[in-house]
């Protein structure tokens, strides 16, 4: 063989397992979103697949086993429909009550959900005021005494 082939098939195999790395490193990337009733509906179709699934937290189904570093909880979404989790990692900060959590992992069948990753989100804490409301001396003030006590 010449020595261009021999390093353009060198090329060829590192640059694929390049492409075999990042897919194989990225399962998120090829993941189906859903919601929550489909999931439900749908669950013997998805279990092989890497699904993203948001639903509220119910608050007094959360069991917490730190021996084990085991997570159960119950999510629902706004139609009632409630689907149980596992998660095998730690406990997200703001777990509670009405706290949107969005799982990424797979359905197990009968309303079971394992959970790869926990995210949390509670919009309504980073929601902004309406502007009709907005009064720009008392934004003055707070911008004052946060610079008075910084200094």
């Amino acid at each position: 063989m010449k020595k261009n082939t021999i390093v353009m098939l060198g090329g060829f195999i590192i640059a694929g397992a390049i492409v075999f790395l990042l897919m194989a490193a990225t399962p998120g990337s090829s993941g189906v979103e859903l919601k929550l009733k489909d999931l439900l509906a749908n669950q013997e179709k998805h279990k092989e697949d890497f699904v993203t699934v948001e639903g509220l937290l119910i608050e007094e189904s959360i069991k917490w086993d730190a021996d084990k570093i085991e997570l159960k909880f119950d999510v629902k979404d706004n139609e009632g429909n409630i689907m149980h989790v596992v998660h095998n990692g730690v406990r997200p900060d703001n777990f509670s009550e009405g706290v949107i959590t969005i799982l990424q992992g797979s359905p197990t069948g009968n309303n079971h959900f394992t959970a790869e990753t926990v995210k949390t989100r509670c919009p309504s804490k980073y929601e902004g005021e309406d502007m009709e409301n907005y009064d720009p001396e008392a934004h003055k003030e707070k911008l004052d005494k946060k610079t008075s006590t910084e200094e």
